[in-house]
């Protein structure tokens, strides 16, 4: 069988992964396609020293063969949480051994995938790079649609000095109370000059949970039947109750999640995402110990309020600022900070997974969180059809799935690639 060429496009997380998977358990040539130094991605290229993992390092090997591999390399604890821009270093040294021992069958493009072409890839600076199939690595939708075009409200918390900028002395109000918001408040309070408050709102006022210092024995859940989204959140809570740590059935879930959740119908998986979807996610996805306990601090201190509600309007004062309208009152704000989740697609789509659903290569997945895959992870176009040689990894395969963001379903997803290219 002749040697194929796969492009992976993006180079953060799943990129890595997939690369890695790719090179190691195939003799095919692959091609990275990726702007900026591959491992780093938005998660982990932005982030400051006082943001950490919100996983314990044993869970975050590149490698499921040697769990202990990240942890080793970085010289922690399994059971400790380190910053997450050690773990950006190391997803750039693993793709970096990758490459070492693979070059001659490695490319790496430093330019930005633009859309597919019926044989490979177009880029903006490179042309067309030519490969018979395609993996879609590219990462999360963005954010959902900013309020207002104006100097002082910030789209984008990652981009680079966007948050240094905000006086110290004006308050700042937060769009969303999750983990991008906790990012925000540790960055405007690091250096301990902040003398004006931080409000974070969001629907519910729910912030995300805190781990434990120690990680308490997974419970075991017989969950082999299908079951109602009534019947899920009987069990679960019986099952919490019983465990006395709920912490331990929360995580102890995480390998049938996927399961269940496709075993609800479309509407009972709308309910859930009305009604249970965010105290889920504050219970799943939770902070480090050290974080959750500066936060706490930051509350009891009056510098942090999370309110629950919504934001009625937002008007431009002449003198700057912004004049926001919540459900306590009209309040002026020297700065507003979107820290929203992602959006709904097609909106929030960027613009190769945006390209491919105008292009008729994708469609929108279920309730608009994802693209649409079959059970192998292939595409699926405009037409219904199954895309063979199209591929999709990481984040974007939420709807279908719902674990699919982190780094141990990632990189099973990575793994599971190789499946398709012997």
């Amino acid at each position: 069988m002749a040697r194929k060429t796969v492009a992976v496009v993006g180079g953060g997380c799943a990129g890595v992964l997939a690369t890695r998977e790719l090179l190691r358990c195939s003799d095919d040539r692959v091609v990275l396609i990726e702007p900026d130094t591959p491992g780093g991605g938005l998660a982990y290229g932005s982030a400051r020293p006082w943001h950490l993992l919100n996983s314990r390092a044993g869970a975050m090997s590149a490698d499921v063969s040697d769990m202990s591999d990240f942890s080793r390399w970085a010289s922690v604890a399994p059971g400790d949480f380190a910053p997450r821009a050690t773990y950006g270093r190391y997803l750039s040294d693993v793709f970096a051994r990758t490459a070492a021992a693979h070059s001659d069958r490695l490319e790496v493009v430093a330019d930005r995938a633009c859309r597919l072409a019926s044989d490979g890839i177009y880029t903006e600076k490179s042309g067309k790079i030519r490969a018979d199939e395609v993996v879609v690595a590219v990462g999360n939708p963005a954010p959902a649609e900013p309020f207002t075009d104006h100097p002082d409200y910030i789209a984008d918390p990652w981009r680079p000095g966007v948050l240094d900028a905000i006086p110290s002395d004006v308050p700042v109000l937060l769009i969303g109370a999750g983990l991008t918001a906790v990012d925000v408040v540790l960055t405007l309070t690091a250096d301990g000059n902040r003398d004006a408050p931080i409000t974070a709102v969001s629907r519910r006022g729910q912030l995300p949970l805190t781990h434990t210092v120690s990680a308490a024995p997974l419970t075991s859940l017989a969950l082999d039947e299908p079951r109602t989204l009534r019947d899920l959140v009987r069990f679960v809570r019986q099952a919490a109750a019983e465990a006395g740590d709920w912490r331990a059935v929360v995580d102890g879930l995480r390998p049938s999640i996927d399961r269940l959740w496709s075993g609800l119908t479309p509407a009972e998986q709308e309910a859930f995402l009305r009604h249970l979807a965010r105290p889920w996610e504050c219970h799943r996805h939770r902070m480090a110990p050290s974080v959750g306990a500066r936060v706490a601090t930051l509350r009891e201190e009056g510098r942090l309020e999370v309110r629950a509600g919504g934001i009625r309007s937002m008007t431009a004062p002449p003198a700057g600022g912004l004049l926001v309208e919540l459900e306590a009152g009209v309040q002026w704000f020297g700065a507003v900070v979107n820290c929203a989740g992602p959006g709904r697609l097609p909106g929030a789509a960027g613009p190769f997974a945006g390209g491919l659903l105008r292009d008729g290569h994708a469609r929108v997945g279920p309730h608009g969180l994802g693209l649409d895959i079959d059970a192998r992870g292939r595409l699926i176009g405009a037409d219904g059809r199954v895309n063979d040689n199209l591929w999709l990894i990481g984040p974007l395969r939420r709807g279908a799935l719902w674990e699919t963001t982190a780094v141990p379903e990632i990189r099973a997803q990575a793994g599971a690639l190789i499946d398709r290219v012997k």
